[in-house]
Formats: structure tokens, C-alpha cells, sequence
């Protein structure tokens, strides 16, 4: 395909890399498109002599990085943007093909990069930090924030290239250096990214070891975590996943940055635009097929309007068109793969163990690739399968009478990432909003839970794992924290008053 050609993908790709030096390697992984289940092409698995090669790159090329202004570390930022701007639709094409999202959601996606690219150079010039008043006389106190090192990233199938750019470019802005493992499942997403990458260091003469590349299973991830020269580990995937990179981290006293599964609702109030309501539910439960992190799973439906809201997604759901995502019109592409069907197929069956019933879809289609028809289905709140994060296009719906009672049944569950009511009634909008109201890191009003801007802090609590990536201040997180005190006379108070004459 042409656009593989464009973004330099071969039959075989290498998939160690130092920035501008690729490295081969014996072993190999296959990528295949969930479109129709065929191989596109193989990337090379990182060996543990490669994997120290590239630290030992990183930590050289840090050295200089971080000595090197802000402004012009985002100059380099700002040409990866406009790279990225080169090569959007191949790009976009690529993320589709391989990971299964429509060529829009793909397309989406690039742009996101482009444009936390956009905000990390504004922010090269913006990590400030406070000066504070001194108790004792002639002495100045200030903040200072430094880089940490190597920035380890450890991203999903489901957002191959964003949530990388999320870490990495306002990483690279602080004057980090970066080592991402991609998805195993995505290889070639993170082989693309990298080839474009190398492009702009070698147009701007820059060393090797800031923007690093390996590839492998959950072996290369704990090389990461276990490696104390990598202070900062960020990491997206599964509670259980999360579990045990934050365990491991932790052992070792590193820093990390979690984000991990969400269980996301939309409360629908009885004072709700409709109409909006459901379009926002629909792109929240079938977009990416319900494969987001951000995807709605539960819809909360005040009592009067439950019924109508359920025979409009019913309406809604038996004509959405499911088929190649490269295809103009298709609405909903395929699973990653036969183990997320599985998965999904099994929630299925313990929907109806539980006492709960499926009213629409959930069967595979019988043809080529990983498809599967959305369901609905009517649960109660407290069924361990609605607990837990099915990562597929499953939109549980249930009934409520108060809006104490659908706050309650929001923040009944351990995840806490998205959340979104839709009301025009103003005290209820605040009651969601405030302090006793959503319990998540993204609370929204009349807009659905998934398409975040990459202006605002992306992240969540509880089991999610309380980390924040992209805008707002989140550029702190990969940076350390220093208080100075000047000593600018001629004596030597102590603070708290204390004396000590000697």
C-alpha cells in the first residue's frame, strides 16, 4: 500500500532505535491489520544487549539536552509538529490499518500530536517558578525546575501514536530524553513515528539517544521498570498492568505516571437535550469499538426519559455501518483482535449469569477480520461484570430516580477517569461538578467522555492511577522540584529564630 511506502515501512523494520541509528535484530514480532486478519509486516524485538546500548545512548545525549535552551529544545519540538503535518494522512492510514479505528478517529489522532507539539513549544517558554519571601533579612528563596533524565514510555494498542507525543513532547520541552516501547500489537505505528523523528534530528545535526525506540512483549516493559536509570516511568494500559509497574517502580523509589482503566458514564438527566445526549453516547460507546480508555460504559437514565433514550440507541444501533475503517461511511471498524472478542463474548454471557439481559447485538459478523455487532444491554449497577472494564463496545444501561442516587451509582466503581452528565438544569449541573459529584479526573457537562483536548490534564483516580499527561501544568511531572536559598549578607541567621552561637 502506498502509504506504507511514504512512512518507510518495509516487509521487515527494525525496531531498536537510537533516533537516526536503527538497529536489526534477530528476533522478530508480525504485525497484522484487524481489517482481515493478514500480516503486514515484521518489526524486530529488542535484545537486552540493544536495550542497554540504547540507555547507555540515552543518558549521553541527555547530557547535552538538557544544557540546551528550552526555547530551542522546543524549536526541535516545533519541527516535529510540522513533520508531522508532512506525513498526517499516511500517518493517519497507518494508525487505521494496524490498530482499527476509522480513518477519521486516525486522522484525529496525528492531529492531536501535531497539536501537543503546538502547546509544548508554548510551554519551552513558560516552566516558571515562585519566589518566596525569606523570614530571615537579606536572603532570597526561589523554585527551580529541573529535568529528571530518561523518560521510559510505555504505550497501548488503542492510541499507537498520541498518548507517546502526550509524554514525549512536553517531556523532550523540560530537556528529557525519551525511551518509548509501543504496543506489541501496534508495532508499526511506533517504527513510523520514529522514522519521522529521525528526520528532524538529522536535519538539525542532533546526537542520537533523545528520542529512543524498543520494541518487544512485557519483558522489554520490565527491563524499563526494574531500570534505575530511568527515573520516570509512564505507563498506559490496564489496572493489572498498572499494579505491577507501580509496585516495581515504586521498589526502587521512581517516579510514574499511570494511566490505567476507565468504567466512564454519562448520567442523562430528565432536564437533558436529548438528542445531544445521544449522539454523544453513541460516539462514546462505539468509537474505536468501545476499544478508548475514555469510552462510555454505563448510561445512567433518570426514570421519565428511560425508555425513549433506549428505543433512540436501539434506532441508532441497527444501522450503524461496521466494515473497513479506510472506507468512507464506516462508522465502527473491527476489534484488535480474536482475544478481545473473546473477552467481549464472555462478558456477554455473564451480563445474563447476573440477572441482566443484552437487547441488542454483541455477536461477531462472520467475515474476514475481528468485527463485532455493539451491544446493549439493561444491568444493575452493582453486577461485578459492570464493576470491571470490558474493553469493547458494550453500553450497559440502567435506570435512576434522584440525582444523589445517579452520583452515587457514577462513582460506584473503582475506576475514575471520564465522566459527563447531561442536564440544562443549572444546580444540577453544579451538584455533578462539585466537590460531592463526580469522583473522576475529567468531569464534563453535555459533551460525552471521550474526545479530551490536549489543553487540559489528561488523567484519572482510584484504580485509573491518578497520573496527568498533556496540558495544563502536567509539564511538572517530568521535571524535580529544587528550592534555593541566597544568602546575600554578611551574617548567618538560622529560620525558626534559633540561636547558635559557636
Amino acid at each position: 500500500m502506498e502509504f506504507l511506502k511514504t512512512l518507510g515501512i518495509e516487509g521487515i523494520n527494525p525496531g531498536t532505535s537510537t533516533g537516526r541509528k536503527h538497529m536489526e535484530s534477530k528476533e522478530t514480532i508480525s504485525s497484522y491489520t484487524p481489517t482481515d486478519g493478514e500480516r503486514i509486516a515484521t518489526v524486530g524485538v529488542t535484545s537486552r544487549e540493544q536495550y542497554d546500548h540504547v540507555v547507555e545512548e540515552a543518558q549521553k545525549a541527555f547530557e547535552i539536552w538538557k544544557n540546551t535552551p528550552a526555547p530551542e529544545r522546543g524549536e526541535i519540538v516545533r519541527q516535529i509538529g510540522q513533520k508531522l503535518r508532512e506525513f498526517k494522512e499516511p500517518l493517519g492510514k497507518l494508525v487505521t490499518y494496524e490498530m482499527g479505528k476509522i480513518y477519521q478517529e486516525g486522522l484525529g489522532e496525528v492531529q492531536e500530536m501535531i497539536d501537543i507539539c503546538d502547546f509544548a513549544v508554548g510551554q519551552s517558554r513558560m516552566m516558571y517558578g515562585k519566589t518566596m519571601h525569606s523570614e530571615r533579612p537579606q536572603h532570597r528563596m526561589y523554585e527551580q525546575w529541573h529535568p529528571l533524565g530518561i523518560v521510559g514510555i510505555i504505550s497501548a494498542f488503542n492510541f499507537p501514536v498520541a498518548v507517546w507525543s502526550w509524554n514525549a513532547m512536553i517531556a523532550a520541552v523540560c530537556g528529557n530524553v525519551m525511551i518509548w516501547k509501543g504496543s506489541e500489537k501496534t508495532p508499526l505505528c511506533a517504527v513510523a513515528i520514529q522514522k519521522i523523528v529521525a528526520k528532524v534530528l538529522k536535519e538539525n545535526d542532533l546526537p542520537e539517544g533523545i528520542f529512543n525506540l524498543v520494541t518487544g512483549d512485557h519483558q522489554v516493559g520490565e527491563w524499563m521498570t526494574e531500570d534505575e536509570r530511568i527515573p520516570l516511568i509512564s505507563a498506559t494500559g490496564s489496572i493489572r498492568m498498572g499494579k505491577e509497574v507501580g509496585k516495581t517502580v515504586a521498589s526502587r523509589l521512581g517516579k510514574t505516571i499511570l494511566e490505567l482503566g476507565g468504567n466512564n458514564a454519562i448520567i442523562i438527566s430528565e432536564n437533558a437535550d436529548l438528542e445531544m445526549a445521544i449522539r454523544a453516547t453513541v460516539f462514546g460507546a462505539v468509537g474505536t469499538c468501545g476499544q478508548r480508555c475514555t469510552s462510555t460504559r454505563r448510561l445512567i437514565i433518570h426514570e421519565s426519559v428511560y425508555d425513549q433514550v433506549k428505543e433512540r440507541l436501539m434506532s441508532i444501533y441497527e444501522n450503524i455501518t461496521i466494515g473497513d475503517p479506510l472506507e468512507e461511511g464506516t462508522l465502527v471498524g473491527p476489534m484488535i483482535d480474536q482475544d478481545a472478542i473473546d473477552a467481549m463474548q464472555n462478558a456477554l454471557k455473564e451480563i445474563e449469569k447476573e440477572g441482566g439481559k443484552v437487547i441488542y447485538g454483541g455477536e461477531p459478523l462472520d467475515e474476514d477480520g475481528f468485527y463485532v455487532r455493539p451491544a446493549l444491554a439493561e444491568v444493575e449497577n452493582h453486577y461485578n461484570i459492570v464493576q470491571e472494564e470490558t474493553f469493547a463496545p458494550i453500553l450497559y444501561l440502567m435506570r435512576y430516580k434522584t440525582t444523589e442516587e445517579a452520583i452515587e451509582m457514577h462513582n460506584g466503581v473503582k475506576q475514575g477517569l471520564s465522566s459527563s452528565m447531561f442536564t440544562l438544569n443549572m444546580r444540577e449541573a453544579e451538584r455533578f461538578l462539585s466537590v460531592g459529584g463526580s469522583d473522576c479526573g475529567i468531569a464534563n457537562i453535555n459533551i460525552g467522555t471521550s474526545g479530551a483536548e490536549i489543553g487540559g490534564a489528561f488523567g484519572g483516580e482510584k484504580e485509573t492511577g491518578g497520573g496527568r499527561e498533556s496540558g495544563s501544568d502536567s509539564w511538572k511531572a517530568y521535571m524535580r522540584r529544587q528550592t534555593n536559598t541566597m544568602n546575600w549578607g554578611d551574617s548567618l541567621p538560622l529560620a525558626q529564630g534559633i540561636d547558635f552561637d559557636v
